[in-house]
């Protein structure tokens, strides 16, 4: 199971999801996205998933907070208690053995980032 792990700020487009998707990697074979639980209504990541066809897993910040990345960003771990939302979103999702396939990525402008793990499920 392959799922793409997506961080982002409140004012974030689809175009800035997408591109920094598509720069962890893109689509192929994705079977969902993830995210903090409290950003998983945002429009943008609905949009996004829609257009792949693919559901939004929903990741509680306390699951996240357990998760360790190999990104770390400060803010983040200030704010999430870990380094990268989209890391932790990602590996969280893709089920208890999930590796990483794709680090942290950054949208130009700075609103996404992407990360895809790929494991069993949970």
């Amino acid at each position: 199971m392959k799922v793409a792990g997506l961080g982002f700020k409140k004012d974030v487009t689809l175009a800035s999801l997408r591109e920094a998707l598509l720069a962890a990697g893109g689509t192929e074979g994705l079977a969902a996205v993830a995210t903090v639980s409290d950003k998983a209504d945002a429009e943008a990541l609905k949009q996004l998933a829609r257009e792949c066809g693919v559901p939004i897993k929903a990741v509680p910040s306390d699951v996240l907070a357990n998760v360790d990345t190999p990104t770390q960003s400060k803010l983040v771990a200030e704010k999430f208690g870990t380094g990268s939302v989209a890391e932790a979103a990602a590996l969280a999702a893709a089920g208890p053995r999930a590796r990483l396939i794709a680090t942290r990525v950054v949208s130009q402008d700075r609103t996404a980032t992407a990360a895809i793990a790929e494991g069993d499920g949970a």
